[in-house]
């Protein structure tokens, strides 16, 4: 493998924007030296001017769909792994409710192995709560961590039976491996096409209420705090969430949260002016402008663990559809971080850049178990997972150009300002829209 030098950069370690420009020296697919001066090169270095520009640990989302196996037609693996690596993701975490769900050990190893082959991002498993994603038996946990599972999740939709979460909750506290629910109870939101409130009345489309997240949070609280097990709830969407979750946090018990590109950018507002584009359609629905608010100051606050993509591609056939006829879901991994950096710069940068950042990187990489903790980390002898932004770079969003296999996106043509612009995993560039070649 080559060796590779990135001159002149800013540096985010993972917890801090080192002072002054470094030098990073990679060699054998791991960091081998972060220096203020220039080291000595040979002649068959590849080196790479990065002057103005931040290089970053690796970025992660710990929460996308890749449709594999069962869905090729909407992604696959390979094209969801390259995606993400265009979109600046060294690593991503597929969701286990495909066709078959990754429920068993079989199924783990062969989304690892895929994931392997694919040129891409590096692609880590999560493996069903229960068997079949039905709630009624737990799937095989420990058999699928042996085999390289990271997360359990019925995701899609809530663990259904309680007393299956709780007895997985206790059984995964031994695993080192989180459970992550999907906050909703099927009860409040059965038939839910948009927000409960405003555009719910103005569409006459039924609503899905914020109670329905905060009912399954109150839930997995209580449980939480009877078993001492960490459990991770994804894609917050509403005020009233993150104020309950953060209410847990003060109590000390395990919970973390992520919270999506989509609801901290758009609204429900965008739903009626767009004249009800499915584009804008997704579980848990584009909220109001005040729970974006409530977003945006929860990681102001360090409430906030991660920003996780939730990245839904269907077939053009399964959205270009009436509204209440299509499918749930937004694909975002090759513009996702791009949005929510434009969204945080229009803001007036509403928390410090540092914070922003922990968000894909160190937060979400002390999520995953200690076999992964070299992960979110600039520090030399970790392998040289790396994400180079371009704060300043401005770029419109063609989803022609994207390696999804996804077409339809609700930021399609717009311009944005801050740009993931180079991606390494484990030394060996597998992105590059940048030409500061030397």
């Amino acid at each position: 493998m080559e060796s590779i030098l990135l001159t002149n950069c800013k540096v985010y370690d993972g917890k801090e924007l080192l002072d002054g420009e470094k030098h990073i020296l990679i060699e054998d697919g791991k960091i081998a030296k972060i220096a203020a001066e220039k080291p000595s090169v040979s002649e068959n270095l590849k080196i790479y001017n990065l002057k103005g520009l931040i290089v970053c640990p690796g970025f992660i989302d710990i929460h996308a769909h890749l449709r594999d196996p069962g869905q090729e037609w909407r992604e696959d693996i390979l094209s969801g792994a390259r995606a993400a690596a265009r979109g600046g993701y060294t690593t991503i975490v597929a969701m286990p409710n495909t066709d078959p769900p990754v429920d068993n050990p079989f199924l783990v190893r062969y989304v690892i192995e895929k994931g392997r082959s694919s040129g891409g991002a590096r692609v880590l498993p999560a493996g069903t709560v229960s068997k079949n994603r039905e709630g009624c038996v737990m799937a095989e946990m420990g058999k699928m961590v042996e085999e390289g599972a990271v997360f359990f999740t019925d995701d899609g939709s809530p663990v259904k039976n309680s007393s299956l979460l709780q007895k997985a909750l206790l059984y995964s506290s031994h695993l080192d491996v989180r459970i992550m629910e999907h906050p909703e109870d099927n009860e409040l939101s059965k038939g839910g096409q948009v927000n409960y409130g405003w555009c719910s009345s103005i569409s006459g489309l039924k609503g899905n209420p914020p109670s329905s997240e905060v009912v399954d949070i109150k839930k997995c609280v209580a449980l939480a705090k009877e078993t001492g097990g960490a459990i991770h709830f994804t894609h917050v969407s509403t005020k009233e969430g993150i104020e309950e979750i953060k209410r847990a946090k003060s109590e000390g018990l395990p919970i973390t949260c992520d919270v999506t590109p989509h609801h901290l950018t758009l609204d429900e507002t965008m739903v009626v002016k767009s004249g009800f584009d499915a584009t804008y359609k997704v579980n848990p629905p584009l909220r109001n402008k005040e729970d974006v608010e409530a977003l945006w100051q929860a990681i102001a606050d360090g409430v906030v663990d991660a920003i996780a993509t939730d990245h839904a591609p269907y077939h053009m056939d399964e959205k270009d559809l009436p509204f209440q006829e299509a499918a749930f879901g937004i694909a975002s991994l090759e513009c996702a971080i791009a949005a929510v950096l434009n969204e945080w710069s229009s803001r007036g940068k509403i928390c410090p850049l540092e914070r922003l950042l922990s968000l894909w990187t160190s937060n979400p990489a002390g999520l995953l178990p200690r076999q992964w903790s070299d992960l979110g980390v600039i520090k030399e002898g970790a392998p040289a997972d790396l994400t180079v932004l371009d704060l300043d770079k401005n770029k419109q969003v063609k989803v022609e150009e994207w390696a999804s296999k996804a077409r339809l996106t609700p930021w399609e043509d717009a311009s944005l300002k801050g740009w993931p612009v180079m991606t390494f995993l484990e030394g060996k560039v597998l992105f590059c829209d940048t030409d500061r070649r030397c």
